[in-house]
């Protein structure tokens, strides 16, 4: 049985409880309306445009584009993405599939696929060697100077290949671009929240980020990358848990440019199941620390000014996942204790928090169903977004970065066969 709290530490704990409370509401719902903001302006200023003429990119050449698949025991996939791959709008591009020790038989599929498609070559690493390294051998013996690496899971809509590539042909400052990636298992409640997410919380952020400053983080499942820009920040990162976290950061610290293409599609498995969620987003939020804690030393160039406000961002949103954890710490320390904590205006911020939520995935519906119809079917699933997700976020973010600032530097980093859902 926990002592009687004293009257001077409940009331300590209360001041700061509502305060963590109050940032905790606080944080999203100014963070939504920031990227609301940016994503709006970025629709009318120029994706609005693009939408009306519903004409394709045409180049005057067509350079050749490699495409770079990293697989690991993708034996039920990789069939179906080399099919899909054989059908793009695009006349000049090459297949490369990396096995990386796979231990099913994903080896053996994809030399017979080779047999039986021109395009494709196989890059098979006995031992597991991590999706960086095997990024960097694809794009040592690509024949292009461009590659699009996609996970062996993706399947890449037939045209993203031109709407990528126009940006590097009209400026040669672009070291990559990311494209949007669309979850295709929708068939459980978590399959319906991501399709939720990847459409208004990660759409939204790509959108905002292009108009203010610089991309957090390009999307691992469909990137386009320059090779010359890739050769210059020294290749993929073998040591970094997100390796595409990681480039996108050297890429715009060396002054490239990153270009969010909302045309380029890919269609993705997502976990459906908690553990295997919860192993992504752990991933994801180590990788973020991991950034965080390599390159604070942006601070130190003014040139590297528009790093700042991601570098903040995130931050930010570490602290908050730690608020997070602190408040319902206080909250079960307090029912044992049998002393009220307060959280006074939670009904005040638990409904402007829902209507702002709900205002952002409206809003980002109406923009990505000018790429995907029926997207409104999922709008009235989403009211658990901020119930189901705060949590997992919460957690991992905290369990990410303590992983992150323990880990030892230079670890080579390998990968684990993902939950691919239901």
């Amino acid at each position: 049985m926990i002592e009687p709290v004293t009257q001077s530490l409940q009331n300590v704990l209360i001041v700061v409880a509502d305060a963590l409370s109050d940032f905790i509401y606080i944080y999203p719902v100014f963070a939504a309306y920031v990227w609301m903001t940016g994503a709006l302006y970025y629709y009318f200023k120029w994706e609005r445009k693009e939408l009306k003429s519903a004409s394709l990119p045409q180049f005057e050449s067509y350079p050749l584009v490699s495409i770079v698949i990293p697989c690991y025991n993708e034996a039920d996939h990789i069939h179906e993405v080399i099919q899909h791959l054989n059908n793009l709008n695009y006349p000049n591009y090459e297949i490369i599939a990396v096995n990386d020790g796979s231990k099913d038989n994903t080896s053996e599929i994809l030399l017979a696929l080779m047999e039986t498609h021109d395009k494709l070559r196989v890059v098979d690493f006995v031992i597991n060697q991590g999706k960086a390294t095997g990024l960097n051998m694809a794009a040592i013996v690509a024949k292009g100077d461009y590659l699009i690496c996609i996970d062996g899971d993706s399947i890449l809509e037939p045209d993203a290949i031109l709407w990528m590539m126009r940006h590097f042909i009209q400026n040669p400052r672009v070291g990559a671009v990311t494209g949007k990636p669309k979850v295709r298992n929708r068939s459980t409640i978590l399959g319906k929240l991501q399709t939720g997410e990847f459409s208004a919380i990660i759409g939204l952020i790509k959108r905002a980020q292009s108009i203010y400053g610089k991309i957090f983080a390009v999307s691992g499942v469909v990137t386009a990358f320059r090779k010359s820009a890739v050769h210059d920040v020294g290749y993929w990162s073998t040591d970094m848990i997100t390796e595409d976290i990681d480039i996108c950061w050297r890429l715009q610290i060396r002054h490239w440019d990153i270009k969010f293409e909302p045309h380029a599609l890919c269609w993705i498995l997502m976990p459906e199941t908690l553990s295997g969620l919860w192993k992504q987003r752990l991933r994801w939020a180590q990788g973020g620390m991991e950034v965080l804690l390599r390159y604070p030393q942006i601070f130190h160039y003014k040139e590297q000014r528009r790093m700042w406000p991601i570098y903040f961002e995130y931050l930010i949103s570490i602290l908050w996942a730690f608020s997070v954890v602190l408040v319902l710490l206080f909250w079960f320390v307090s029912l044992a204790a049998n002393f009220p904590l307060g959280f006074s205006n939670t009904s005040v911020y638990g409904v402007m928090l829902g209507l702002t939520f709900m205002l952002q995935f409206f809003i980002s519906f109406y923009i990505s169903s000018r790429y995907e119809k029926g997207l409104y079917t999922y709008y009235f699933w989403l009211v658990w977004y901020p119930i189901a997700y705060w949590i997992i976020i919460a957690a991992t973010s905290v369990v990410g970065a303590i992983k992150a600032i323990r880990r030892k530097k230079g670890e080579h980093a390998v990968w684990e066969s993902p939950d691919r859902g239901v």
